[in-house]
C-alpha cells in the first residue's frame, strides 16, 4: 500500500515522533510512506523514507486554500490508499482539502488522548463531528481514549478501534545526571498544563522532608517552563531539581533514574511510561487517561489523580521496598504488546480490512 502520514509540524513532540517511527516500520514491511509536514519547524525527523515539508503558515490554519491544494496535488500524484492524520490541525486539513479538491483516498485519524478535555465549546464540538463523520476509521490508543470519544460523538461507535502507542527499543547509552544523589526521580514531558509541573513540584517538596539528599530531573520545555522556573527558585529548590529541555535519547537518562514519576492531569496512552518500563525504571503516575491499562499493581503504582500525599507514600513504598518483581513484570509487558514493530503490524491490519470491505 502507499500511505501519507500527516503530523503538524517537526517538533520532538509524541505525536511527532510516533508517526515518524510508525512510517519508519510500516516502510520496513513493505510499504511505500510519504511522511508529510503541514507547517514549519526546524526538528531533524527520525524517518529514512520520503519526508514532504509543506512549511505552511501556522498564522493561516483556517483558511489556508493554498495549503489544502497543495495537499491535494500530492495525493492525485501519489495516489495514497490511506492518508492518516497524527494529531493537530491534521485532520481538518484532510477533511477540508479533500472537500474542496475532491480527491477519493481513504481518511483515518488517530486519536491520542482524551478528547472531552479540550472539546467543551459547542462549536468545536460541532466541527469536529463534521471532521471525524468523514474518516473511515479513528484509531484510539486506549480503551479509554475509544471511550471518551464515542461519548462524545456516538456516531463514530462502529467506526473507533483501539490500537495502542508503540516505542522503540534500542539500545541503552551511557549518560550521566546531573548533581549527586542516591535517590533520582525523572520526568519526561512538555511544560504544558496537562503533564501538570506544579504539582510534581508540591509532591517533591514534601517527599524531600524524608529524603533530603533527593534529585528530581526534569527532561522537556514549553511554553510553561518558565513559570515553573519561577516556582523552583520561590520553593528554595534550585539545588534539588535539574532542568535538561527537550534531549534526544531520553530513554537513556529514564534508565539511569531510580524512579519514573507521571502526576499528569490529562494523558491518553503515555509512551514515557512505556519507554520507562523498557529501561527498567519503576513507575508512580496518577490514574489518568489510558494509564490504567498498562499501569497495575504487576507494573508500576498508580494514585488517585490529585492525591499528593499518596503519591509521596507510593514514592516511599517503592524505595523500602524491593521493585525486581514489578519491573520484571513491566518489562516483558513492552517487549510482548508495545514495541514499534508489533504495532506496525496491528495498522497494517486494519488498513487491509478497510479495502476488504471496500472502504477504499
Amino acid at each position: 500500500m502507499t500511505l501519507f502520514q500527516l503530523i503538524q509540524k517537526p517538533q520532538q513532540r509524541g505525536a511527532e515522533l510516533f508517526a515518524s517511527q510508525l512510517s519508519e516500520e510500516l516502510k520496513n514491511i513493505g510499504h511505500t510512506v510519504y511522511l508529510i509536514s503541514l507547517f514549519e519547524g526546524d526538528y531533524d525527523l527520525p524517518y529514512s523514507g520520503p519526508i514532504i515539508y509543506l512549511n505552511r503558515p501556522l498564522s493561516t490554519r483556517w483558511y489556508d486554500i493554498k495549503g489544502w491544494k497543495m495537499l491535494a496535488s500530492l495525493i492525485k500524484l501519489h495516489r495514497p490508499d490511506v492518508v492518516q492524520c497524527n494529531a493537530g490541525d491534521t485532520l481538518k486539513w484532510a477533511v477540508l482539502s479533500k472537500t474542496l479538491f475532491e480527491w477519493d483516498s481513504l481518511i483515518v485519524a488517530r486519536n491520542a488522548s482524551t478528547v472531552s478535555s479540550y472539546i467543551t465549546s459547542h462549536f468545536i464540538k460541532k466541527i469536529n463531528s463534521y471532521l471525524y463523520s468523514k474518516t473511515a476509521a479513528i484509531f484510539s490508543v486506549s480503551e479509554h481514549s475509544k471511550n471518551d470519544l464515542v461519548a462524545l460523538f456516538p456516531s463514530t461507535r462502529n467506526k473507533t478501534f483501539v490500537i495502542p502507542i508503540g516505542i522503540a527499543t534500542p539500545l541503552l547509552q551511557n549518560v550521566a545526571l546531573r548533581g549527586s544523589s542516591s535517590i533520582n526521580l525523572i520526568h519526561v514531558g512538555g511544560f504544558t498544563f496537562e503533564k501538570n509541573h506544579l504539582g510534581l513540584l508540591s509532591i517533591f517538596e514534601v517527599f524531600l522532608k524524608n529524603q533530603p539528599t533527593a534529585v528530581l530531573h526534569l527532561l522537556g520545555d514549553g511554553p510553561l517552563r518558565k513559570e515553573v522556573e519561577i516556582k523552583i527558585a520561590e520553593k528554595g529548590l534550585g539545588k534539588s531539581v535539574y532542568l535538561y529541555g527537550w534531549v534526544e535519547r531520553p530513554f537513556d537518562y529514564i534508565a539511569k533514574a531510580d524512579v519514573f514519576v507521571l502526576p499528569s492531569i490529562i494523558e491518553g496512552l503515555p509512551a514515557v511510561i512505556l519507554e520507562a518500563m523498557y529501561c527498567k525504571t519503576p513507575v508512580v503516575a496518577y490514574n489518568v487517561g489510558g494509564i490504567s491499562e498498562i499501569v497495575t499493581p504487576a507494573t508500576g503504582f498508580l494514585i488517585t489523580k490529585g492525591d499528593e500525599i499518596a503519591f509521596v507514600e507510593a514514592l516511599h513504598d517503592l524505595l523500602l521496598h524491593n521493585s525486581k518483581v514489578i519491573i520484571g513484570s513491566a518489562y516483558e509487558l513492552v517487549q510482548k504488546k508495545f514495541s514499534n514493530s508489533i504495532i506496525a503490524v496491528q495498522f497494517e491490519k486494519e488498513y487491509q480490512n478497510l479495502k476488504k470491505r471496500d472502504v477504499i
